[in-house]
């Protein structure tokens, strides 16, 4: 097993990142879900040993702090694009969890520079799909009150507490953009959408529709997984995962 290398980068004058490194090769960028950095570890473990795995702890998770200009998901995917520059890669693979397959769309619609060369979405979130509501567990964030500023007191319950609270403050109140649906056709990089068949946070329905407005996707059910096929099918999900990254970049896979 490969153990990451934590350590803090500055994509921007005055930002500090948390990031994980593990491996050689080619780089794959992994972005984690609500649950946490912890949540993706099988998934560094498994690229690192053929491929350079970045995988940085989006601020406010963990105890990291969330600077007040880190409001939106367009916001965080921007900052991540600042690390790729920093770290000088190119032909990168984003891969993201829940939460983190939003910021990796995010991403690719914002790379000017052609930095990521395709996209592997998780369970993803982020479009508002009709009839297709996203349903987070526990029921949704609150839609109302203030959100924690950086700097401010961690509420009772410490890191784990403040997690939905982050996410609250990057993705709204209804943990989707209704706008996104129709962006996706400017995508122009091959996409790989993995979903688990009982995922009951966004059902595979939603995750179909989601591949479906990518000029070049693959959609790939997981028997017998939910939102968390990497935690609940993880040979499943390698395989798929694997098949695609075997691929050339610029084959078209739909």
């Amino acid at each position: 097993m490969t153990t990451p290398l934590p350590r803090i980068v500055r994509p921007r004058p005055g930002l500090d990142l948390v990031l994980r490194e593990a491996g050689t090769g080619g780089a794959v960028l992994v972005l984690h879900g609500g649950p946490g950095p912890d949540s993706v570890a099988p998934l560094i473990d498994h690229l690192s040993a053929a491929h350079r795995v970045l995988a940085p702890t989006h601020p406010g998770w963990d105890d990291t702090p969330r600077p007040d200009a880190l409001d939106s998901v367009a916001a965080l995917a921007a900052l991540h694009l600042d690390l790729l520059e920093l770290l000088d890669v190119r032909d990168v693979t984003v891969v993201g969890t829940s939460f983190g397959g939003w910021v990796a769309v995010e991403s690719a619609l914002g790379d000017r520079d052609g930095r990521i060369g395709r996209l592997v979405l998780m369970d993803a979130i982020g479009p508002q799909v009709p009839g297709h509501p996203i349903t987070p567990p526990g029921g949704p964030p609150p839609a109302a009150g203030p959100v924690p500023a950086a700097g401010a007191p961690a509420p009772r319950g410490g890191p784990a507490a403040r997690q939905p609270a982050a996410l609250h403050a990057y993705a709204g109140p209804h943990l989707g953009d209704p706008g996104l649906l129709p962006r996706l056709s400017a995508v122009a990089c091959p996409v790989q959408v993995i979903w688990g068949e009982n995922d009951r946070v966004a059902t595979p329905a939603y995750g179909r529709a989601y591949a479906a407005a990518f000029p070049d996707a693959r959609f790939e059910l997981v028997r017998g997984a939910g939102h968390l096929p990497l935690r609940e099918e993880p040979s499943a999900v390698f395989a798929a995962l694997d098949a695609f990254l075997a691929r050339p970049a610029d084959a078209a896979i739909g």
